[in-house]
């Protein structure tokens, strides 16, 4: 395994992106905060606003990164990757994903039947139709054979005919261990609908039958503990005013205060 950057084992930098998408989110409740990323938007092409607010994130995390910082990104969505991701790129860091999550997010506007853009952001990340956002901030495909996508049991039809033939691995969050992942730094991505629906109120899209939110402080705590996680995207992909901060919040800062340790 390659030798990995002074940056990985410095303090959490927490940055708190209060958005669904282009919805600004005030009353977002978060299980952890820190500095918050906002922006202006001038266009309503969504677009052209989600390239301002990632362009914003990706900003915050280079800086985070190149302070030996890591980056710990909380958000309303899954999208919000694309930032952190392109910002670990702009400080010199290549890495793979590890895709915690309920959902596939490998959609394209081609296949989705809702048209909602939050279930494409895996598949932009590995090089889907850059001209929409990735080209925009700079960000460079990750090879899929660099992704690892976890617990993921609810999938469109179009989603599973597309993972049936791309390289991305699968593996579930009990089972994931050091040789499911990918050489080199990595962007662990936590959508907290990974965890069974019964255990977060709220969520926008529940799915029953997940791991419990300690069984995720495990896997969490496994894979800081190979030293590999440069970054960590959080997506509170509830509904505010439903407490779900409150029941997950105290499993995930065991899981980062275990990664301090």
């Amino acid at each position: 395994m390659p030798s990995l950057p002074a940056r990985m084992t410095g303090p959490d930098r927490i940055i708190t992106v209060p958005y669904h998408l282009d919805e600004y989110l005030p009353g977002l409740d978060v299980p952890l905060a820190g500095q918050m990323v906002t922006a202006e938007f001038t266009s309503d092409d969504v677009w052209d606003r989600l390239a301002v607010l990632y362009g914003a994130v990706a900003d915050a995390v280079a800086g985070a990164a190149s302070r030996n910082e890591r980056p710990v990104v909380v958000s309303g969505d899954c999208t919000t990757a694309l930032g952190t991701v392109a910002g670990l790129q702009r400080a010199g860091t290549v890495a793979g994903i590890v895709w915690f999550d309920a959902h596939g997010d490998v959609q394209t506007l081609e296949t989705t039947a809702s048209g909602y853009l939050g279930g494409l952001p895996l598949r932009l990340l590995v090089g889907y139709r850059p001209e929409l956002i990735a080209s925009r901030i700079g960000l460079q495909p990750v090879p899929e054979r660099q992704v690892v996508l976890v617990g993921a049991r609810d999938l469109d039809p179009p989603e599973v005919s597309y993972l049936e033939s791309a390289q991305i691995r699968r593996a579930e969050v009990d089972a994931l261990d050091r040789t499911a992942l990918p050489d080199g730094p990595l962007y662990l991505h936590i959508d907290l609908d990974v965890v069974d629906s019964a255990e977060v109120p709220g969520l926008r899209f529940p799915v029953p039958g997940g791991p419990g939110a300690a069984q995720l402080a495990g896997a969490v705590e496994r894979l800081f503990d190979t030293g590999q996680i440069a970054a960590v995207g959080v997506a509170c992909t509830w509904r505010p005013g439903h407490g779900a901060a409150a029941r997950i919040g105290p499993h995930l800062e065991a899981a980062l205060a275990g990664a301090s340790g």
